[in-house]
């Protein structure tokens, strides 16, 4: 299980909700709706989203919070269902006071989860904003394709004699601009933490993309695919860029057909960002994806509307 920070350990702004689950850490930013809700990808947490949390809750409320089992969250055992997760982030979202429904950020393996939610409860999503989010695509891909790479990356890192001082730079580089004690937390949370943390992924092909993939359609609601193009520097060392070049070629034909057939959905491709750090390497990219997505539910709303009250007047009797 993953290390949990006491109570008194959380980060600035940042507050414990009781669930049937255990405590989730849950941070709360801005006002208006609807509120913005980012589910972190495998071995992330909602701190690493705090550059895209303080954007955001600008204009609307935004909310970061940290799974069970991840960050400053209770430990529990991992991995687990997508269908647990969606309905743990509801019950938090409920418990905490926050009205939907919601544009939810899914990056990765959080955009599994994410699409759970929205399959699951589908009156509670006001769009999605997917950052390269795991699809049942992943398992078509030839050997080591997409789906194994973090436990590739688990594996690889136990051969490193000191993986903390192998990615810390790398946390360093992305982690620019943010508040100095929330970076040197987080910082320390994932060289701490990083092999428990990245066992949430282990049944994404077993488990995950399966269960995604039967569990019905997505609301009609917007969506936007934003598709990574760069290359992953948390892979990098492990891999030669041609065959991440090959990876990204494949996931933007499936990213690309799964928008296609949603109701309302759009890909866009990044180039310059990569799959592990997409929401640092282009946050004004990602920021854009969701205030369009916020934007086309507000005029689908209106239209809507437009359409109910003159669906009511020509149901009125004439006037003689």
């Amino acid at each position: 299980m993953a290390k949990t920070l006491p109570a008194h350990a959380l980060p600035p702004a940042w507050e414990l909700h009781a669930s049937a689950r255990g405590r989730l850490a849950l941070r709360r930013s801005g006002e208006g709706g609807p509120p913005v809700v980012f589910l972190p990808g495998a071995g992330l947490i909602g701190l690493d989203y705090l550059n895209l949390h303080r954007l955001v809750a600008a204009t609307s409320t935004s909310v970061i919070y940290d799974r069970t089992g991840t960050g400053w969250s209770d430990p529990v055992a991992l991995p687990r269902s997508a269908a647990a997760v969606a309905e743990e982030l509801r019950e938090l979202l409920r418990s905490a006071g926050v009205p939907g429904p919601y544009v939810l950020v899914g990056h990765s393996l959080g955009g599994a989860y994410a699409r759970r939610f929205a399959q699951l409860f589908p009156q509670d999503v006001a769009g999605l904003v997917m950052l390269d989010p795991a699809h049942e695509g992943y398992a078509t891909l030839p050997a080591p394709g997409l789906g194994s790479q973090f436990r590739q990356l688990a594996g690889l890192l136990k051969l490193l004699p000191r993986p903390s001082a192998f990615y810390r730079p790398m946390f360093e580089r992305m982690l620019v601009g943010w508040p100095e004690p929330e970076k040197a937390a987080l910082i320390a949370y994932h060289l701490r933490a990083w092999a428990s943390s990245l066992r949430e992924a282990r049944n994404l092909q077993t488990e995950v993309l399966g269960e995604i993939a039967g569990g019905g359609a997505l609301p009609d609601t917007p969506m936007i695919v934003l598709v990574a193009m760069g290359i992953d520097r948390f892979m990098a060392p492990f891999a030669p860029a041609s065959r991440l070049r090959e990876l990204n070629a494949a996931k933007r034909s499936f990213y690309e057909a799964f928008a296609a057939d949603a109701p309302r959905g759009e890909a866009r491709l990044l180039e310059g960002a990569g799959h592990s750090t997409i929401h640092t390497d282009r946050p004004d990219a990602v920021l854009a994806a969701i205030e369009d997505v916020i934007e086309a539910g507000r005029q689908s709303r209106t239209a809507g509307g437009d359409a109910g009250e003159d669906r009511r007047r020509q149901s009125l009797p004439a006037v003689t």
